[in-house]
């Protein structure tokens, strides 16, 4: 469990940053065929993670108070909980599923609008589940491994799938548009600066950090299709299930 958070954590710096390296850029990797494209990208996202993003987190970390970064995390992870609950029964999951529903009704109504998190206080664990996780569920391979720019890691099932997570996405409905932009700014530099520590494990991680970077994500991926039930058939890239 505590390398499962672990790789999760490190894909999910990748996911903000990325960190180039000049490592062997060939297509080695039958997995990753998109290779020298995918260094590119992980190049440009490390460069705009360190001259804007991660110096902004490193203030926000450092200046801010502490309750007022909790409620912030914990107030946009209440809205995600609403789109985890939606994916846990798209997934069969059913206990998932409800067990978000629960959080949210919680958190909301007794966390102050989801500022405080009053459900997991009371057991109601988080359960974070995305649209690209429920099509893996149901058998869709993920395809050759991808990094997007500003997005990060990803392969092609998730990456077609980023559209119905945007749709799902509570947040992205607010009104006025400026304060929806002000919002998701401010929910973006709170995940980065709960990776800063990540980011420095990474650092030292590994000489090929884009490769470590690549089968951390991948790993955690195949992890999060297997979860529900350790007989599922294996995540591979461009196999689904009916495949094997």
């Amino acid at each position: 469990m505590k390398m499962t958070m672990r790789l999760g954590s490190l894909a999910m710096v990748a996911a903000l940053s990325g960190c180039a390296t000049t490592g062997n850029t060939g297509n080695s990797n039958p997995q990753d065929p998109l290779e020298g494209f995918n260094r590119a990208m992980f190049s440009f996202n490390d460069t705009l993670d360190k001259v804007a993003l991660k110096p902004v987190a490193t203030a926000y970390r450092s200046w801010l108070p502490s309750f007022v970064q909790t409620g912030i995390h914990n107030f946009f992870g209440n809205l995600g909980d609403v789109w985890s609950s939606v994916n846990g029964f798209l997934q069969g999951n059913v206990e998932s599923g409800t067990t978000n529903v629960m959080r949210v009704a919680v958190n909301t109504t007794l966390g102050l609008g989801g500022v405080l998190d009053i459900g997991s206080e009371a057991g109601l664990q988080k359960d974070s589940r995305d649209f690209g996780q429920t099509l893996g569920k149901w058998g869709i391979g993920a395809g050759p491994y991808l990094v997007l720019p500003l997005f990060g890691p990803s392969n092609i099932r998730d990456t077609a799938a980023l559209p119905v997570d945007f749709y799902g996405d509570l947040w992205s409905y607010k009104y006025p548009v400026r304060w929806r932009n002000t919002g998701s700014v401010v929910r973006l530099i709170d995940k980065r600066a709960g990776l800063l520590d990540a980011g420095d494990l990474l650092e030292d991680a590994a000489l090929d950090k884009y490769q470590f970077v690549r089968d951390a994500y991948t790993q955690r991926r195949q992890s999060q299709i297997k979860s529900d039930d350790d007989n599922d058939a294996t995540d591979k890239p461009g196999k689904s299930k009916s495949d094997d």
